[in-house]
């Protein structure tokens, strides 16, 4: 499968909130108390605070979707100066296991070096191990002192990488 990262336009707001909230259903980041279904469908909100990135296949069809941003933004939850960091990294459950995530991920890590930033940061859930395989593959490095918990029972890992 082909996949092109390209700036997120209005028309593909709809299918980013699907996607996301999908993708997030399905590996169990959605369950019980936690209301953060309206944060990834306020993909309105996301393009306002940084920018937003969609991986399509050929007939522009969003596979997936990554919110990037700089400190000081209101979703920047661990950057600092001279770094970058995305979020809300989501792939539609119909596609994962084909590159789309691994070509967001770049295509956000390619930004940051293009800003001239020094390092990327990031946090995965304690249990999303297939992300964090991708994140160790492109080189990010788990530093536990990024680690934090947005509320109870919600357990992130902070990982870097050095550009």
């Amino acid at each position: 499968m082909t996949v092109r990262v390209r700036a997120a336009r209005a028309d593909d707001h709809e299918a980013i909130a699907r996607v996301s909230i999908a993708a997030y259903e399905a590996d169990g980041q959605l369950k019980g108390e936690i209301p953060y279904a309206a944060t990834l469908a306020d993909v309105a909100s996301r393009v306002d605070a940084g920018e937003v990135y969609v991986a399509v296949d050929a007939d522009e069809v969003v596979l997936g979707a990554v919110t990037f941003v700089l400190p000081g933004s209101p979703y920047a939850e661990l950057s600092g100066p001279g770094e970058a960091e995305f979020r809300m990294l989501a792939v539609d459950p119909v596609a994962q296991g084909r590159g789309v995530g691994e070509a967001l991920a770049r295509a956000c890590v390619r930004r940051a070096g293009e800003l001239g930033c020094a390092a990327v940061v990031i946090c995965t859930r304690d249990f999303a191990a297939p992300a964090q395989r991708l994140y160790a593959r492109l080189g990010f490095v788990r530093e536990p002192e990024l680690d934090w918990s947005p509320m109870p029972g919600v357990q992130l890992l902070g990982l870097r990488l050095a550009l």
